[in-house]
């Protein structure tokens, strides 16, 4: 079962980044893979259950479920219900941590998952890189932008 741990150090405020997060249906906004994203049954993007629905910009379509929020710990959890990726039981958890040290963010990302041995390391290093390392950077610029 593949365990990825991925973290970064962001020159922003925990608070700042979390606005950004926070909201499970705003990474159409921020993450360069998503296209159009939406909430399912008209439910609040923080409400623990909803569904969003996301199109990537190469067309494909996934559905993820938020499993937890927490403002107090600036942590929420989520699960893959539909994708074209042969992966499968995929649960991943998002944490951010103050860096008293310059007002600074670390952001912690996880993920456990299921898929064919043969598709293991390709599908392990798609997720490490194409979905989290890109997210750190694009939440770099997002909120370079913003500033």
């Amino acid at each position: 079962m593949p365990h990825i741990v991925k973290s970064t150090i962001l020159n922003a405020p925990t608070e700042a980044v979390w606005s950004v997060l926070r909201d499970f249906n705003g990474h159409d906004r921020w993450h360069p893979a998503v296209a159009t994203s939406s909430i399912e049954r008209a439910q609040s993007a923080d409400k623990i259950g909803c569904v969003r629905r996301f199109k990537l910009k190469d067309g494909s379509e996934l559905r993820e479920q938020l499993l937890a929020l927490s403002d107090l710990e600036q942590s929420f959890s989520y699960c893959l219900l539909d994708t074209p990726i042969p992966m499968f039981n995929y649960v991943a958890h998002v944490r951010l941590l103050p860096v008293t040290d310059g007002d600074r963010t670390f952001w912690h990302w996880e993920s456990r998952f299921t898929t064919k041995p043969e598709d293991r390391e390709r599908i392990t290093l798609m997720v490490a890189e194409d979905i989290y390392q890109a997210g750190f950077e694009a939440i770099r610029r997002h909120m370079k932008e913003a500033a």
